[in-house]
């Protein structure tokens, strides 16, 4: 079984027993972080309740502290939002949209999670290594997002 199947697995089971979406989220930033070498930074962002139009940031685990707020029309974040779609950007000093949170930063991918059909969130996942996401990767990813969604419109 790839590493990708077994957390994928680990993170449905957490899913049945956790308290919240905030809980599962925080478990599945730190098993990422711990287990995938190249993500240096994983972590989510929710849309912020008072003001629909901001990304706030949720659960993270990584070396460096993110950008708290991001408005929804802004860099990486925002296109994956606006657009409903994963942004995968391997080389992140040849995409404008990129919001810099470190200056280590080399790849970022961010992917929308829609609960009811409504962005709710977004995984952002960041490699200190140009050329880390794979379609592979974003498949996986992708699949996280898709429980992650599921859980918060059974929670709601």
């Amino acid at each position: 079984m790839s590493i990708h199947q077994s957390l994928l697995e680990e993170f449905s089971t957490h899913a049945q027993s956790s308290a919240n979406a905030t809980e599962l989220m925080a478990h599945i930033s730190q098993r990422l972080h711990a287990q995938l070498a190249r993500y240096n930074w994983v972590g989510f962002y929710l849309v912020d309740k008072t003001d629909p139009g901001m990304l706030v940031v949720g659960p993270y685990v990584g070396s460096f502290s993110p950008n708290e707020r991001i408005p929804i029309n802004k860099g990486l974040c925002g296109a994956a939002a606006t657009m409903r779609k994963t942004v995968v950007v391997n080389d992140v000093a040849n995409d404008p949209r990129y919001l810099a949170g470190s200056e280590i930063v080399k790849a970022n991918m961010v992917v929308p999670i829609l609960a009811k059909n409504q962005l709710v969130a977004e995984l952002d996942i960041e490699s200190y290594f140009t050329n880390t996401f794979t379609p592979a990767e974003q498949t996986f990813a992708e699949s996280i997002a898709k429980l992650v969604g599921k859980f918060m419109e059974s929670s709601h």
